[in-house]
């Protein structure tokens, strides 16, 4: 009897070899450490859908929209640290992922692409809802895997188990990221009747909850081990005679690594160096940390004027056992604003962790001077070019490990006074900020300082991208409780955001949103998860992309219709058709009781800030010329 044609016998059996194939799929990527599936909803990709109903170690999370559900999982990877599947169904469905799929990959986050396909022989035939998508999303994946048609063989299923394991490894790897895995399945979709042996797949089985080991980091607690002895050998020769005299440390934007704060002040501390402190760093906001031979605690406090705004206090003050300065420096964009500093404080090296800096005030300050640049995720992320340099290095370095290292074995700093004029220069631009904002009218500045010292201890903000980021890293300064700040600065667009901030509510995080009106019209699929989000979305409404008036483009003909594309929509009214909860607000008083409310826990407030958009700027140009004028280093 001959054996059933593959192609054309349509039998329950196909259904339930599809559905067998999608649970060994599912069992390497959950023993992978995938905990939560994010699926918008398809035909084709049914059987990944009943397979991942089965398996209750999965958290299935649908959302509407493509585009929406990948910022959401983005989002949900970066808060929770851990891989993020997506799933959608055949066609146009995946392309909607693009843009967060290309913020991953240079934000380097894990997020796994599942897309599911018609099988090939429908491919370039013409067939309804079909087209390539293999290779789809070119070089922003770390790779792609198209395993085929699904077969009924034990043997191919215990591999599909292993290419998960491989897959959930790759998006964790080394330099993490997506990665895209194309599922083709032939029809019937549906099983008509159980499928046997459907319980488990012939690989492993972990859909008991249980999951693949974590490696521990050994440097997790900085104080462990004085100086790991595996990093000693892979230290360049003359690393330490490059990192002696006026140098810094810059921490720019990057992942979460535990115990990396504490060590890179302690390394600071040792090297007599500051550090400069990128708001989407780890630095920005700490609670008294230890480190070297001192702690430092930063006060963020309301004033009370007499018109009763609120201004962010940063007092800079340092506690030290043994005197020391504390090396951590917030306010640098400003600092090198005033051309007296910008000489004074020029370094003669930069070690660096992280990304590039994103202000082009700091890169413009920065280039021409040796780059120690510690990059183990191999990102090569200079900008500038200054690793060609004679005396530039790229380590491919633990960071921990190093800065444990050259803590415990520094070279003698070669000028003592270099980081007091740093602290000197931080501590007298604090007290200029908070004098100015005392008397400036209420604008983004004293929105930003309430925000700082108002959300609670551990939780976290997400701030999007074009001026309500630049406007964060000018004023907030910082405080001593934690504070975890986020953004898509991959690319620095304004999509998804407020998908992305319902993202990371879902890791467990409770997260305050600061949107700008653009941005969050953006995303208007985003409302449609936003009734449930335990903080506040403030919508900062100044009439459009009120970053052009600070850039080349301001005055061209066609201005405001052509960049600035001011949008005449009723916020109110849009927020209630999504069933949200609204307050527009315009002063310090009702902004304040608006914010008291949605902290307190007022579940799916909006709150749209108006903003004088011509007195705001009025403000900071202002502001940035009594930088320039005032003398911050006697």
């Amino acid at each position: 009897m001959a054996a059933p044609d593959p192609l054309t016998e349509d039998t329950p059996d196909r259904a339930c070899v599809n559905l067998r194939w999608a649970l060994a799929l599912l069992d390497g990527l959950i023993a992978g450490g995938v905990e939560h599936l994010v699926l918008s909803p398809g035909s084709r990709s049914t059987p990944v859908v009943l397979a991942a109903q089965r398996r209750p170690a999965l958290m299935l999370t649908p959302i509407l929209d493509e585009r929406s559900a990948a910022f959401f999982a983005l989002g949900l990877a970066r808060a929770s640290g851990r891989p993020v599947a997506l799933l959608a169904t055949s066609g146009s469905g995946p392309a909607h992922w693009y843009p967060a799929v290309m913020e991953a990959n240079e934000a380097c986050l894990p997020l796994i692409l599942l897309s599911a396909d018609r099988p090939p022989e429908l491919r370039g035939w013409g067939a309804n809802q079909t087209t390539d998508q293999t290779r789809l999303f070119g070089v922003q994946v770390r790779d792609f895997f198209d395993p085929g048609a699904p077969v009924d063989d034990p043997g191919v299923r215990r591999a599909l188990v292993a290419l998960g394991h491989r897959v959930a490894a790759l998006g964790q790897g080394r330099r993490p990221g997506p990665v895209h895995v194309n599922l083709p399945f032939r029809e019937p979709l549906v099983p008509r009747a159980a499928c046997e042996g459907e319980a488990a797949s012939d690989g492993e089985n972990v859909s008991d909850g249980e999951k693949a080991p974590e490696a521990k980091d050994p440097y997790h607690d900085v104080h462990a081990s004085p100086r790991p002895p595996a990093i000693l050998s892979r230290l360049p020769k003359g690393l330490q005679e490059r990192l002696r005299g006026r140098g810094l440390i810059y921490c720019g934007p990057d992942n979460s690594r535990p115990g990396f704060p504490a060590a890179v002040l302690r390394c600071a501390a040792a090297l007599g160096v500051p550090v400069l402190a990128d708001p989407l760093s780890e630095l920005r906001f700490l609670s008294d940390p230890r480190f070297g031979q001192g702690t430092r605690t930063d006060f963020a406090q309301v004033a009370t004027t007499n018109s009763g705004q609120g201004v962010a206090t940063d007092l800079g003050q340092t506690v030290a056992s043994a005197g020391s300065p504390s090396p951590l420096i917030t306010r640098y964009k400003s600092l090198v604003r005033n051309p007296a500093a910008a000489r004074a404080l020029r370094p003669d090296w930069v070690l660096r962790f992280g990304r590039a800096p994103i202000s082009r005030t700091v890169l413009e300050w920065l280039p021409g001077i040796p780059l120690i640049l510690v990059d183990p995720a191999e990102r090569w992320s200079d900008p500038a070019h200054d690793l060609a340099l004679p005396d530039s290095l790229h380590l491919d370095l633990d960071p921990i490990a190093l800065c444990m290292t050259l803590a415990t074995s520094p070279p003698t700093p070669a000028d003592p006074d270099w980081l007091a004029l740093w602290t000197r220069a931080e501590a007298c631009l604090a007290s200029l900020a908070t004098n100015y904002l005392a008397q400036a009218p209420w604008c983004e500045a004293h929105l930003i300082a309430d925000l700082v010292s108002q959300i609670p201890a551990g939780e976290g903000l997400l701030c999007a991208n074009s001026l309500p980021i630049r406007q964060f890293e000018t004023w907030a300064g910082t405080r001593n409780a934690p504070l975890t700040v986020f953004g898509n600065r991959g690319l620095s667009g304004i999509d998804g955001q407020l998908s992305t901030l319902a993202g990371h509510n879902a890791a467990g995080l409770p997260t305050t949103g600061l949107l700008g009106d653009l941005s969050f019209l953006h995303d208007l699929s985003g409302l449609l998860l936003a009734r449930e989000l335990p903080r506040p979305c403030i919508l900062v409404n100044n009439g459009g992309g009120r970053i052009f008036d600070y850039l080349p483009q301001h005055g061209l003909p066609g201005f405001e219709r052509l960049w600035r594309t001011p949008q005449t929509v009723n916020l109110a009214n849009l927020c209630q058709a999504f069933g949200l909860k609204h307050r527009r607000v315009s002063d310090a008083s009702a902004w304040r009781a608006a914010l008291a409310a949605g902290l307190a826990g007022e579940r799916g407030l909006i709150i749209e800030v108006m903003i004088d958009a011509y007195q705001s700027q009025k403000v900071h140009l202002q502001f940035r010329r009594r930088v320039a004028e005032t003398d911050l280093l006697g």
